[in-house]
C-alpha cells in the first residue's frame, strides 16, 4: 500500500507520517518513506507553496522505494488537493476534510467552484469528512484554545488511516501520551481526536473496504525505521569507536544537512565534539584543525555550502590531511529549491576546487547504506590521510526504511596510526602502500613541521617552488586517490551479468533502478544493474562490466554527470536518463526508460 498525507506545513503532517510509519513498522511491514517539505519556512496557511507532503510505502514483501503513486490521498486542504491529485490514479482513494474547503482557502489554491461540488472528482473514490467541525465537538469542555483544537485534526486523520488498514489503536495512544507527557492537555486533546478519527472510521460507512497487509518476511534480528540522517550519524559515531579516536564535527546548519548535526548532538556521550559554526568556511577549517589536532574532523553541508569549503577542501588536499565532508545535495543553482531532492554535485566534488586537488568521492544508495558509507568514509580518510567527500542526497537524507541493527562483533576496526619516532622522521614520507604520509600530533617531540597550502618539497615538507618538485607532488597526491581502489570492494553487477541493457547508476537511485530491473527482468529481458558507491576512484572492473552489455543506460537526478565520467574513461556510448524536478525517480520512469533502449538502436537521450 502507498499512503500519501498532504496539507499546510502547519497541520503536523510529517509528526503524522512518522507516526503512521511508527505503527506499520511495529506491525512487522516492510517500509520506506519520502518526506516531501515545502522550501519556504512558513508559507502563508493555505498557499500551494506552503503545502508538506509525506508519501509512505509499506509492504509484506521488500520494497525499496516509497512509491511511485498513491493508493490514497489524505488533503487536508484546498491547496493540498490541487498539488497532490495530478499524482492519484483514477480509481484512487481520497480522503479530503471539508470543513478547509471555504472560499479564501479555494481561492488560495486557485479554484473558483469547490471541486467537492463541481463533479471533478467523480472519477475517484471520494470520502470527504468535516474533520475541523468533528475536532471541535469532539474537544467539548477539553479547556483547550480554537486554534490549540485545530491542530488536533492531523491525529483525528491519523485515526481515520488506523482504523482503515487495520492498526491496533492502543500504541498510538501510548505514543501520544509519551510525546505530550509534559503538556497533559494537548496530549488528551490529542488522543481524544485520534480515538474520534478511529471511531468515525470504524462507524460512518463511507468507505467500501479496509485493508490488512501482513507483516514482511523479513530476516530475523531487531529492526528500526532510520533515516538517512539519522543513518550518517550513527555510522560517525560508530567510526569514531572503531578507530578510539574523538570526532569532531563542525557544521553551519543548512537543508538538508541540518539534521545530521542535530543527531550527532545527542550522541555526546561518546565522547564526540559538535561545533556550530558561524559560516561554512569556519566550519571545514575548524575540523581539519581537529584532524591536524589527531582527531577525525569533519564537516557537514549542502551544495551551496560546499561551494563555499572547497578552498578549506584545497587546504586538506595540500596539507594531506583525513577530513570527510559530508554533502547532503539539494536541487540548485544557489539557494534552488532547498528541501528537495537532486545529485547534481559530482562534478564539484570531483573538480571544484582549483587546480589538481584530487579527493576520494563516495556515494551511499539508501538510507540505511548511509550508516555503512560513513563509517568506510573515516576508514579511507585515516588510512589514506586525505579528504573523502560523502554525496548523499535530499532523498536518502529524509527518507526512512526498516533497517536490521548490525551486530558490533563483525565490525573491523579502523587502525589509526600516529607518528611518534622522530628517528628519520619526515614529514612527507610516504608509506609503500598507501602512499600516506605520516600522521604527526602537534606537541609530540621531534616531529615538528610545516603545514599549510603553500606547495610542499617531497620528503622534507618545506615551502618549495621548484616546478620538478610540484609536478612530482600534484602526481604523487593523484596516485594516493587513485590507490584507493585497490582497498574497496570491485564493481559488481545485479541481475544478469551480461545481455540487452545495464543500468549504472549512483547514490539515492538506487531503489527505483532496482526494481525497475525486476520488472525488466520477469518480462525476458536480459538486464543488470551497476551501482556505484565508489565515484573517485572508480572501484576496479567496470570496464569489463561493460563490455558485456549492448547498451548502457545512466539514469541522473542532473543533466548526465556520471555518464559523461564514464563516456569519458571507458570510451562507452553510455545514455542518459535524466530528471531535473526535485523529485526522485518513479520505477515506471525507468522501466520505460530501458524499454525505449531495448526496443532499438536508438541513440537518443531521454528526459523527463
Amino acid at each position: 500500500m502507498v499512503i500519501r498525507l498532504a496539507g499546510d506545513s502547519g497541520d503536523g503532517i510529517q509528526l503524522t507520517g512518522t507516526e503512521f510509519t511508527r505503527a506499520v513498522a511495529l506491525g512487522g511491514s516492510d517500509i520506506a518513506t519520502f518526506p516531501d517539505i515545502p522550501a519556504e519556512i512558513r508559507a502563508p496557511a493555505g498557499s500551494l507553496a506552503g503545502v508538506s507532503g509525506f508519501q509512505l510505502q509499506f509492504s509484506s514483501q521488500e520494497i525499496f522505494t516509497a512509491g511511485d503513486a498513491p493508493d490514497a490521498l489524505v488533503a487536508m486542504n484546498p491547496a493540498a488537493l490541487r498539488t497532490n491529485l495530478p499524482d492519484l490514479p483514477k480509481g484512487g482513494l481520497l480522503i479530503v476534510d471539508s470543513g478547509t474547503f471555504r472560499k479564501k482557502s479555494l481561492a488560495m489554491a486557485g479554484y473558483e467552484v469547490s471541486p467537492l461540488e463541481d463533479g471533478s472528482l467523480e472519477d475517484y473514490r471520494l470520502v470527504d469528512i468535516d474533520i475541523s467541525k468533528n475536532v471541535q465537538a469532539t474537544q467539548k469542555g477539553s479547556g483547550l484554545s480554537t486554534k490549540e483544537i485545530q491542530r488536533t485534526r492531523n491525529f483525528y486523520a491519523l485515526g481515520v488511516l488506523f482504523w482503515l488498514y487495520g492498526r491496533p489503536p492502543e500504541t498510538e495512544v501510548e505514543s501520544i501520551e509519551r510525546k505530550f507527557g509534559k503538556r497533559p492537555a494537548i496530549a488528551e486533546g490529542n488522543v481524544r481526536s485520534f480515538r474520534a478519527g478511529y471511531h468515525f472510521g470504524e462507524t460512518c460507512e463511507l468507505f467500501d473496504a479496509s485493508y490488512r497487509v501482513p507483516s514482511a518476511q523479513l530476516a530475523p534480528g531487531t529492526y528500526r525505521n532510520i533515516t538517512g540522517n539519522e543513518a550518517t550519524a550513527l555510522g560517525l559515531v560508530v567510526a569514531s569507536q572503531l578507530a578510539d579516536q574523538h570526532l569532531f564535527y563542525a557544521s553551519y546548519p543548512i537543508t538538508p544537512a541540518s539534521d545530521v548535526l542535530h543527531s550527532l548532538s545527542n550522541h555526546r556521550r561518546y565522547g564526540l565534539t559538535t561545533f556550530q559554526a558561524e559560516d561554512e568556511i569556519a566550519a571545514v577549517t575548524s575540523a581539519i584543525g581537529a584532524s591536524f589536532g589527531g582527531s577525525i574532523g569533519v564537516t557537514g553541508t549542502s551544495g551551496p555550502g560546499f561551494a563555499l569549503k572547497q578552498e578549506g577542501i584545497g587546504l586538506a588536499v595540500m596539507a594531506e590531511l583525513p577530513l570527510v565532508v559530508l554533502n547532503v545535495q539539494r536541487a540548485g543553482p544557489s539557494t534552488g529549491l532547498p528541501t528537495k531532492a537532486e545529485q547534481a554535485d559530482l562534478n564539484q566534488a570531483l573538480s571544484g576546487r582549483n587546480s589538481e586537488s584530487p579527493v576520494v568521492v563516495l556515494a551511499p544508495r539508501t538510507p540505511a547504506d548511509c550508516f555503512d558509507m560513513a563509517i568506510e568514509a573515516v576508514r579511507i580518510s585515516v588510512r589514506h590521510m586525505c579528504p573523502v567527500v560523502f554525496l548523499s542526497d535530499g532523498s536518502l537524507a529524509s527518507g526512512s526504511e526498516a533497517w536490521k541493527l548490525p551486530d558490533p562483533e563483525t565490525f573491523e576496526p579502523i587502525e589509526v596510526r600516529y607518528r611518534s619516532d622522530p628517528e628519520g622522521f619526515m614529514p612527507y614520507l610516504r608509506d609503500e602502500e598507501t602512499l600516506a604520509r605520516p600522521w604527526a600530533i602537534p606537541g609530540t617531540p621531534g616531529l615538528e613541521h610545516r603545514i599549510g597550502g603553500l606547495e610542499k618539497e617531497d620528503r622534507t615538507g618545506n615551502v618549495s617552488y621548484d616546478p620538478l618538485n610540484h609536478e612530482h607532488m600534484v602526481r604523487m597526491r593523484q596516485a594516493k586517490v587513485d590507490r584507493v581502489a585497490d582497498y574497496v570492494p570491485a564493481a559488481e553487477v545485479e541481475g544478469d551479468d551480461a545481455g540487452q541493457l545495464l543500468f549504472v547508476g549512483w547514490g539515492g537511485t538506487y531503489g527505483a533502478i532496482h526494481q525497475a530491473v525486476r520488472v525488466l527482468r520477469n518480462q525476458g529481458h536480459r538486464v543488470g544493474h551497476l551501482h556505484l558507491r565508489f565515484l573517485n576512484p572508480f572501484p576496479h572492473g567496470i570496464a569489463e562490466i561493460l563490455s558485456r552489455f549492448e547498451r548502457v543506460l545512466v539514469p541522473e537526478l542532473n543533466r548526465g554527470q556520471l555518464r559523461d565520467l564514464l563516456r569519458a574513461r571507458f570510451l562507452v556510448d553510455a545514455h542518459g536518463l535524466n530528471k531535473i524536478q526535485g523529485r526522485p525517480f518513479k520505477v515506471c520512469e525507468v522501466v520505460e526508460a530501458g524499454q525505449a533502449r531495448l526496443s532499438g538502436p536508438s541513440a537518443r537521450e531521454v528526459s523527463l
